[in-house]
């Protein structure tokens, strides 16, 4: 996996009591066209705080053009908003 930490859009599952299962995301890609995954399984789902931030890291794992393939999403709790860490 190579670090890349690109802002995506994101379509997740919040519970009643706060508890956040994201399903899929879309991107850009190198060629500026978007690409969707849809998160077929989500390995581990751990709580951070990176320079002051308090973060979810997401290990999850896709088919992505016929490959499995495992990646990392960050979800950042103060501002709502989610990146594609490791891919």
């Amino acid at each position: 996996m190579k670090v890349v930490n690109k802002p995506i859009e994101m379509i997740a599952w919040f519970t009643n009591t706060g508890v956040v299962q994201p399903i899929k995301f879309r991107f850009k890609d190198e060629k500026g066209s978007y690409k969707v995954i849809k998160i077929d399984n989500l390995v581990e789902q751990t709580k951070e705080t990176k320079y002051g931030i308090a973060m979810i890291l997401f290990k999850c794992q896709s088919f992505i053009d016929g490959v499995e393939k495992l990646y990392e999403l960050i979800y950042e709790v103060s501002s709502c908003r989610w990146y594609v860490y490791k891919f």
